[in-house]
């Protein structure tokens, strides 16, 4: 008989592990559920929000099955976090400032002006943003949109700005704010190393998982992600420095520059006249990542606590609300005061203790086994591991400080996955053998073995059917027990592999507008990365090409690297090819949007040398695989 590729149901130690989460927490705290619920105003009549093709990009009740009791396959801490985050609607904050919440991963703010209204965080997808606006002006009225101003260079930040402004808008006036450095950071995270981010988001979000009680029930921070249309508009004004103040239609904003915190850049808004403070996504209701499961540059906690404290310096005496680009906020100047100090503490805490642990010659796994979190901050909700989680953001310190290598010689030259796999199973008695031990461990309750374990048969032998359906049966009872949402996510999209196949990547934040957005230089880098080195060992090209609006770049390739020079370079005095363009249609090219030839043949571009050089120089760029395997080699 066919193994099933329907989910199983908790195994009895899961639920047993489950059960005792409900008696080890406070789940009579209420606080949390009224303030989620303070200040709601209505929500949209469709539940579904829809792109231009009629898909569905996001729908709003896809969660209801959260009213229920939690079940056995969920942690009842992840539970209630999710039936939390899953809230949506309009809301209001203070009189003048409003959130739509719950219709993307995160929450889209609106505060009202003299004549409109400034956004603040337009979510991911212009189709979510249009209808959040819209929900907005349902009830406040059709008000004009007069700034909009991004927190941070995450995606789920700036993606959606299309659907409340437009390239005209911003012509006739309307700012874009955004913190120094937002521009590069945004552009190059989700390009660089945009294809793997996004194939791991796709494990991280749980975006193809079925929802429900044996699926994907949200992921800490939010729900999920949108899939709909990812866009950027350039920043018009930046903020360059924490005390800065701006007045855009009579609404006023003190800054806090936040730099290496959650995001390169990143700032907090003081609202004077209204009592309140923004933290961006510096201060949530739940453990952030230091070093986030998708990929991204190691966050140091130093410097985030550090702002913390000077975020309740400047500002906690004065503000009767914190609100931020997720979760709900906290109203009352003491309780601001004690969540921001707790957020503090938090991040304070798994810097030091991790950096103490080092100095003991302790490694990251066994840092991440040992480290306890004080009593009091276990005891607040906002500090638990949904999103981030003490296990992963500690092995990030150490990443931070000490790098990949955990100083024992035995594991600076092991062999890579699939190699070792075989040796290990060879080791080990054979396939047949390990499965077997493996099945007795998941009898047992020791999922975390099993799936260290059969991972080996797996890489050894991807087509084995026996370790895909174990591997699989086990990586689902470990998302069932997962208190991150994340990491249940994670489990359960290797679980839903191993039995249905690639779900690939059902979201990119690599969009047109984020392409748009490089600087020449950062193209030509992004080339580079793509560049395959050993096909062009051997080659020595080298291409000027001859700027009609900007200074000649030159690009060489040699020893299977690509390097570009500007201005009058010796790679410029003598090239193989000389290619006279425009700097846009130059960019064109570079992103595959145009070709040479076209624009020769219409007089837009004229090449000296070798034509054949360009051709050339293409054909040793590779293609990023946006459906690699993660759970199998």
């Amino acid at each position: 008989m066919a193994e099933s590729t329907e989910p199983k149901a908790a195994e009895p130690g899961v639920a047993a592990s489950n059960a005792a989460v409900r008696e080890r927490y406070s789940f009579d705290d209420t606080q949390d559920a009224a303030d989620a619920d303070r200040g709601y105003i209505g929500t949209a009549e469709e539940t579904e929000v829809r792109g231009a093709d009629g898909g569905t990009v996001w729908a709003l009740d896809a969660y209801r099955f959260l009213e229920q009791d939690c079940p056995d396959t969920a942690n009842p801490s992840l539970w209630r976090q999710s039936r939390l985050a899953a809230k949506h609607g309009l809301y209001e904050v203070v009189e003048g400032i409003y959130q739509v919440r719950g219709f993307d991963l995160s929450n889209m703010t609106l505060v009202e002006g003299d004549r409109g209204v400034l956004v603040i965080d337009p979510l991911i997808s212009a189709e979510t943003a249009a209808a959040a606006l819209a929900l907005y002006r349902r009830h406040r009225g059709d008000r004009p949109v007069t700034a909009v101003l991004y927190t941070h260079s995450h995606v789920d930040h700036f993606g959606g700005v299309r659907g409340v402004v437009t390239d005209q808008d911003i012509a006739d006036g309307v700012p874009v704010f955004a913190p120094e450095g937002f521009l590069d950071h945004a552009v190059t995270e989700n390009v660089y190393a945009g294809t793997a981010m996004n194939r791991r988001a796709a494990y991280m979000y749980g975006a193809a998982l079925p929802k429900g009680e044996r699926g994907q029930i949200g992921a800490g921070l939010g729900q999920t992600t949108s899939t709909g249309t990812a866009g950027l508009i350039q920043p018009t004004r930046e903020v360059t420095a924490t005390g800065q103040t701006e007045t855009v239609d009579g609404i006023q904003m003190v800054f806090q520059l936040t730099p290496g915190t959650e995001a390169p850049a990143e700032l907090n808004i003081h609202f004077p006249n209204r009592g309140a403070l923004c933290m961006a996504e510096n201060a949530t209701h739940n453990l952030h990542n230091l070093l986030t499961l998708r990929g991204a540059q190691v966050r140091n906690p130093h410097v985030w606590a550090h702002y913390l404290t000077e975020a309740v310096a400047l500002f906690a005496g004065s503000v009767d609300v914190a609100f931020a680009s997720h979760h709900w906020p906290v109203w009352g100047r003491d309780r601001v005061l004690a969540f921001l100090t707790e957020q503090r503490d938090l991040y304070a805490y798994l810097h030091d203790q991790t950096l103490r642990m080092i100095n003991q010659g302790m490694t990251p796994l066994e840092i991440a086994e040992t480290v306890e979190m004080p009593p009091a901050l276990v005891r607040a909700w906002h500090t638990h591991g949904y999103y981030g989680s003490v296990s992963h953001n500690v092995k990030a310190v150490y990443q931070h400080y000490m790098g990949w290598f955990d100083g024992n010689p035995a594991h600076l030259w092991e062999h890579p996955p699939a190699e070792a796999a075989s040796r290990y199973v060879d080791f080990m008695g054979g396939a047949d053998a390990v499965l077997r031990r493996a099945r007795e461990s998941f009898a047992a309750g020791d999922f975390r073995w099993v799936v260290q374990v059969v991972n080996h048969v797996l890489f050894a032998d991807p087509g084995n059917t026996e370790a895909r359906a174990l591997q699989a049966d086990a990586f689902e009872q470990l998302g069932y027990g997962s208190e991150n949402g994340t990491w249940r996510n994670f489990y359960l999209t290797g679980a839903y592999e191993l039995r249905e196949g690639t779900v690939g990547t059902p979201a990119s934040s690599v969009a047109p507008d984020l392409l748009a957005a490089l600087t020449l230089d950062q193209v030509l880098d992004a080339l580079a990365i793509r560049v395959d080195g050993p096909r062009c060992w051997d080659a020595d090209l080298t291409i000027r090409f001859s700027l009609r609006d900007a200074d000649p770049v030159a690009v060489r390739l040699h020893n299977g690297v690509l390097v570009h020079t500007t201005g009058t370079t010796p790679e410029a005095t003598d090239p193989d090819a000389d290619i006279t363009l425009d700097e846009a249609d130059l960019r064109a090219v570079l992103l595959g949007t145009a070709k040479l030839r076209d624009l020769a043949a219409r007089g837009r571009a004229e090449v000296a040398g070798d034509p054949g050089k360009l051709t050339e120089l293409l054909g040793y760029l590779g293609a990023p695989d946006p459906d690699f395997a993660i759970v199998t080699p």
